[in-house]
């Protein structure tokens, strides 16, 4: 069997094209995973679930809210499904996620609406979020999370 110049050329190109391409495949893939995670999150804040933010964070949450207030997971958990309010509804609006090795920066819209316990008051939310995910092994939990009004 005869190889060529050319052929070796072509081969050579397909082989780097390849290598090249896969990384890209594997940022894809945990971009999937981490909007997945997002997904969940929003589902597990509008049910008030307990146990399932909780999986979704880290030991070392530092939550962030638009007032300034800032929880660990335990008191992010704790107030989020004390009762006092309930999400009718959250929307996360144009989320982008860069994967940066084993960390995601997400960024979104927040518009949400909850109502109050207390007296039935309906309050609308309008905020930026930024969310910062980290993967350990093949999981992303959430590290950081900060509002900001709009």
């Amino acid at each position: 069997m005869t190889i060529n110049r050319r052929d070796l050329a072509l081969s050579t190109l397909a082989i780097s094209v390849l290598a090249l391409a896969s990384p890209a495949l594997a940022a894809s893939a945990d971009e999937e995973a981490v909007a997945k995670k997002v997904e969940a999150f929003r589902l597990a804040q509008i049910a008030a679930d307990p146990k399932a933010l909780g999986a979704l964070c880290w030991d070392d949450l530092s939550y962030s809210h638009s007032s300034g207030k800032v929880e660990d997971k335990a008191t992010f958990i704790a107030n989020a499904t004390d009762g006092k309010s309930k999400f009718l509804s959250i929307e996360y609006k144009d989320p982008t996620i860069k994967v940066v090795g084993p960390a995601a920066i997400v960024r979104f819209h927040w518009v949400a609406e909850q109502e109050m316990a207390a007296d039935g008051k309906k309050v609308p939310t309008n905020l930026h979020i930024l969310m910062n995910w980290q993967k350990q092994g093949d999981e992303w939990k959430l590290l950081s999370r900060a509002a900001t009004k709009l």
